[in-house]
């Protein structure tokens, strides 16, 4: 029987070891590229997911993969997991340290989370291997910029220049850096070059006059405003810069006048246009001649840009500043009509109708905004007010419960001014217990909110009901507004239905010396007061001042006729 050496044997096992050791690495190898084409795959058909999931089980299989560790940085930027992005990028460069896509991706992750020196040095190895990529030396120059490095920045930006040529881009970089370190010269050589690449454009001598006006030097400002009228005598930033010029020279007259000429210029954007008008209204408003100017040349422009909404809210704006109100209606109704989405002029129509008293206009307004704005609960909320000064509550309630579906859950001071709203209303419909429950969810979400604990006291002390929290409620508003008269009325109140008559009369007198108008309510609880305190006459003559404002304020005046009659108080609950 052949005998197998130890040698042999030992030689065999090597062999057989290796071999399922290769076994297993191509078993692995061939693992990892399924998972990691799958997940492009699932990328490609818009599966992130998925396709994130995939690249971790990848990884796992082998976490030196840069193609995946690139891939999946991509991932956690989207998951706003920086870190973890980071470190991705830093093995991906690291194990493949000449793939650019890899470099470029790790310094602009370096440069979006602020670690701009890391940036630098790899853009800086970038420049070195790749000069002439421009987008290397663009974010270069940007970098130094950011750690004031500007001797760097601007080398960068010749570097630039020297792959690509002489640029607008470029050379107005360099010239704001010169500008910023006070290099005038340099800054006037880098616009100089551009108007000798592009010898008809005003532009340029423009910017050069721009620079020499910030610094006082008016001789040059005026030498380079003039090669630029030679160029174009028509361009409308001639006009502008000219205007800068008479202002710096403090002739309003002439400021005007150029700005003016620039509006009318048909060169200029409507966008520009409108970003001026607002200073040069402004300017307009010293006599009635510039007012007069300003709405030729509103006109003017309303001709020129008829389709241009913005400058129908201007001029809106303008004739209300001179009263105009019918006129500023029109303009501001054109752009609802023909740009309704634009809400500032809902809101103007809404604070015309407002001021003139026109609750039937509020409503419809308010109705023609919710189409384009159903979330915009202010329209409900004048909307529901209008419907209540109609004395219409059922309406107005309806309203105002309508509005809390649009109020976010995080907006607690809309929320309670508006179930405040709803407190009221139900009361006015003699729903107690609703009207109660409502002013309590107002004040879970502001307990500080004062109209919506006057009126919830002051309504439970006429009903004569929890006195107690009346008053701690009525002393909160008089703490928060000490001068209200409205307040302390409802605080003396209180006091008198707790029959606590020397307290009522010191609040009631208080509320009286800060009322700006006598109140029919007041005067009236002040004649109770008087009554209580055993002064009669003096309460019969407060009643009859009394009946006379409530008369006038179109308020019910039974109880208060019988008292003036009898001459005795009644709580007028019989």
């Amino acid at each position: 029987m052949m005998r197998i050496s130890p040698f042999i044997l030992f030689c065999l096992f090597a062999v057989h070891l290796y071999a399922d050791t290769t076994k297993d690495s191509r078993t692995d190898a061939r693992k990892f590229d399924y998972f990691y084409l799958e997940s492009l795959r699932l990328k490609q058909n818009n599966e992130p997911t998925n396709a994130y999931n995939l690249l971790q089980y990848a990884l796992k299989i082998d976490s030196t993969s840069s193609a995946a560790l690139h891939e999946i940085s991509q991932y956690y930027l989207l998951l706003k997991k920086d870190s973890l992005a980071l470190d991705a990028l830093q093995k991906a460069v690291k194990y493949s340290p000449d793939k650019y896509e890899y470099k470029i991706a790790l310094a602009d992750l370096y440069r979006e989370t602020q670690k701009f020196n890391e940036s630098i040095t790899i853009y800086e190895e970038l420049a070195k291997k790749y000069p002439a990529k421009p987008e290397i030396h663009f974010y270069l120059s940007n970098l130094y910029i950011r750690v004031n490095q500007m001797d760097k920045a601007i080398e960068s930006l010749d570097n630039l220049e020297n792959n690509m040529g002489v640029s607008e881009a470029v050379s107005m970089q360099k010239y704001q850096i010169y500008n910023y370190i006070d290099k005038n010269a340099e800054a006037v050589k880098e616009i100089e070059k551009l108007s000798a690449k592009f010898p008809t454009e005003a532009r340029y001598p423009i910017i050069i006059g721009d620079m020499y006006l910030e610094q006082g030097d008016t001789i040059q400002t005026l030498k380079y405003y003039e090669q630029a009228r030679k160029l174009d005598s028509n361009n409308p930033y001639y006009f502008l810069a000219m205007a800068r010029y008479h202002e710096y020279l403090g002739n309003k007259e002439a400021v005007v006048h150029e700005i003016d000429k620039a509006l009318r210029n048909n060169q200029l954007e409507i966008e520009t246009k409108l970003d001026i008008l607002g200073k040069y209204i402004q300017n307009l408003r010293q006599t009635q001649k510039d007012v007069d100017s300003a709405n030729a040349l509103l006109e003017t422009l309303l001709e020129q840009h008829s389709q241009e909404k913005e400058l129908n809210m201007i001029y809106g704006k303008f004739l209300l500043s001179q009263n105009k109100v019918e006129e500023a209606k029109f303009q501001f109704q054109i752009v609802t009509e023909g740009k309704p989405d634009i809400i500032s002029a809902w809101r103007e129509l809404l604070n015309i109708a407002l001021k003139e008293g026109n609750r039937n206009e509020v409503i419809v307004l308010c109705d023609n905004a919710l189409i384009h704005f159903p979330d915009a609960v202010e329209f409900y909320y004048y909307k529901g007010m209008s419907y209540a000064l109609e004395k219409e509550y059922k309406t107005a309630l309806e309203v105002f419960k309508k509005a809390l579906d649009f109020i976010p859950e995080n907006n607690r001071t809309a929320l309670s001014s508006f179930y405040g709203q709803i407190g009221d209303m139900y009361h006015y419909l003699n729903e107690k217990e609703k009207a109660y429950q409502a002013y309590d969810n107002a004040l879970e979400y502001d307990d500080s909110n004062v109209l919506v604990l006057n009126n919830y006291a002051y309504f439970l002390s006429l009903d004569g009901e929890n006195l107690d929290k009346a008053e701690r409620m009525s002393a909160k508003c008089v703490q928060a507004q000490p001068n209200n008269a409205t307040y302390i009325d409802t605080y003396a109140w209180i006091f008198f239905q707790k029959g606590n008559y020397s307290l009522a009369k010191f609040y009631i007198e208080s509320a009286l010396s800060k009322s700006r108008d006598l109140s029919g309510d007041i005067t009236e609880h002040y004649g109770d007061i008087l009554f209580m305190t055993g002064n009669v006459d003096k309460a019969v003559n407060e009643w009859k001042k009394a009946l006379e404002l409530k008369e006038t304020e179109g308020i019910d005046t039974k109880t208060l006729k019988k008292k003036v009659q009898n001459e005795t108080y009644y709580d007028g609950k019989e």
